[in-house]
């Protein structure tokens, strides 16, 4: 299952806009499709994504702590 959420594009723009939280990151390409799901701290998986992966979108759901991300991610 995916998150019902709408794709943004994975720009430094989107990164700014991100919560300092953790949080469920789906990363998918330029067809919506995703190409692979974590769980971290939003800016930094972010920003790793943006220097060194190939997603072009993004979505995700904030978590109230590392833990909660986890469990999160667990269910999706």
């Amino acid at each position: 299952m995916s998150l019902r959420k709408r794709w943004r594009p994975l720009e430094r723009a989107t990164i700014g806009s991100a919560p300092d939280a953790y949080g469920i990151i789906e990363f998918g390409d330029d067809e919506g499709d995703v190409l692979r799901a974590t769980a971290g701290f939003l800016p930094d998986e972010l920003r790793e994504e943006l220097s060194y992966g190939e997603a072009s979108k993004v979505r995700w759901k904030r978590a109230q702590s590392r833990d909660h991300a986890d469990r999160l991610l667990d269910d999706l």
